[in-house]
């Protein structure tokens, strides 16, 4: 999702895929079929736009292809922790796809070798040698061509379980207890992010803990925003146009109260995410929402005895709170009453004089090595989902880390992240999550070698009865 020039969001990578989507499908038909007249020695009848656009297409892929490669590479790891969760599912239906694909691949693999026998027949009663023999090697090329690669895709199948692994493929035993849920920034599926309706709703929909970004006002007031600039979240640009792009942190509590910061959500014509239910009557209080002061969450948290964990953003240079804004906070959630277990500490600066102050509070880190964990005596860590399954999962288990991995909003994952005994996970789809009982897509292992072997043996018998049936 791109908030546009325009101030409104919209899902331009729904539409950028689609017509992608479109244009490749419709060159790779002109491709496939110049090869196939090329291959025929036939001469190209391509009308010059349709040129033109195999050639616009291939370097627009090329360039999105860069663009991806180059600005979305930790994306491309998402691939391959689905491919984790996915792989026993994808390698069954592999092996049924093969089947179906084997009935075109026996009639043509059954034609070539019908012409053949034709072709030398006719080679020895007429004795075109020569022209015949260049004509049945191209048939034999053509039958190994195609009739290879099935076979060694369908062997790799066979055998492919011995060098997969899945979290989700274990005994039912050893399946960890459900991770718990950090409402990122509330539960902003179902009201305005960083307000107190999201925070209300994150703790109505059973939240463990709720996560929060918190800046410093110039005069000295812990508020919580997650971007530099108010102009997504709030009215600025129709209060003070002037100075929508000066950073958040730089305006006075007195005028960041004012602020509308619920109307954006409330009246977008497109949600800020996808699939997101549209308000019911009884949330029209989202369009009036402020921005809440820390103190304020910290208080919702108290009643609730929900855990805290926030990004705490270091004020510019400028700013008056430069040097101090740690004191700050600590003296603000201390000031609140909140028991002091319920604080997540996730800052890195200053944490000899934070746990001075509140030695109550838990302190967590990043992706730090192990070594750097003990010494600096923390126990629980909050990673990227991306960096931490490609980064050490199984030293950090085994070193009795607390994980909490963000950010999960999708079943699959969440059902990855279950299997893979995380212990909790920040998400913006709190709703949906706590609905599922027990992860996607898991299996035993007993029952994952049955449906292998059992798949295995049917579809060589359904593959040879094909060719038989049509030989």
């Amino acid at each position: 999702v791109v908030f546009l020039g325009a101030r409104i969001w919209f899902f331009w990578s729904l539409v950028l895929l689609s017509v992608i989507g479109i244009l490749a499908a419709y060159t790779t038909m002109l491709v496939v079929l110049g090869f196939l007249l090329c291959w025929e020695k036939n001469e190209l009848y391509l009308h010059w736009y349709h040129k033109i656009m195999v050639l616009i297409v291939i370097l627009l892929c090329s360039f999105l292809m860069w663009i991806l490669l180059t600005f979305w590479r930790e994306r491309w790891l998402t691939i391959g922790l689905s491919l984790q969760v996915f792989a026993p599912y994808i390698h069954l239906s592999s092996i049924s796809a093969m089947v179906l694909l084997s009935w075109p691949v026996a009639f043509y693999l059954i034609h070539l070798e019908g012409e053949a026998r034709m072709r030398r027949y006719q080679n020895t009663s007429e004795r075109r040698r020569n022209k015949w023999c260049t004509m049945l090697t191209k048939l034999r090329v053509l039958q190994v061509v195609v009739g290879l690669p099935f076979l060694l895709i369908l062997l790799c199948l066979y055998v492919v379980p011995f060098g997969t692994y899945s979290p989700c493929v274990q005994e039912k035993d050893k399946l960890a207890p459900k991770p718990d849920f950090f409402g990122h920034r509330g539960a902003p599926m179902l009201g305005p992010e960083n307000t107190i309706m999201s925070f209300e709703k994150a703790v109505e929909q059973g939240a463990h803990g709720l996560e929060s970004d918190v800046q410093i006002s110039l005069d000295e007031v812990p508020f919580l925003m997650h971007d530099y600039d108010l102009r997504r979240t709030t009215n600025i640009l129709e209060v003070m146009p002037n100075a929508s792009d000066e950073q958040s942190s730089f305006f006075y509590w007195d005028f960041l109260s004012t602020l509308n910061a619920g109307k954006w959500f409330a009246d977008s014509w497109i949600k800020p995410f996808f699939g997101m239910k549209p308000l019911s009557e009884a949330d029209i209080l989202a369009r009036n929402q402020k921005i809440p002061k820390l103190s304020e969450l910290l208080e919702i948290a108290r009643k609730a005895k929900k855990m805290v964990i926030f990004d705490l953003y270091t004020p510019p240079r400028s700013h008056p709170s430069r040097s101090s804004y740690i004191r700050l906070v600590v003296s603000v959630i201390l000031d609140s009453k909140i028991e002091q277990h319920l604080i997540i500490w996730l800052p890195g600066s200053e944490r000899d004089y934070v746990r001075s102050k509140a030695p109550g509070f838990q302190h967590i880190g990043r992706l730090f090595t192990i070594e750097r964990l003990t010494k600096e005596k923390i126990t629980r860590i909050n990673v990227d989902y991306k960096n931490l399954f490609y980064n050490g999962l199984k030293e950090y288990k085994a070193a009795n880390i607390t994980i909490n991995v963000y950010l999960v909003n999708e079943p699959w994952l969440f059902s990855l992240a279950w299997c893979s005994s995380i212990h909790s996970v920040t998400t913006d789809n709190i709703q949906v999550l706590k609905e599922i009982n027990h992860p996607y897509y898991f299996m035993t292992p007993d029952f994952y070698m049955f449906m292998w072997i059992f798949l295995d043996i049917l579809s060589a018998v359904f593959i040879v009865a094909i060719f038989y049936s049509i030989w």
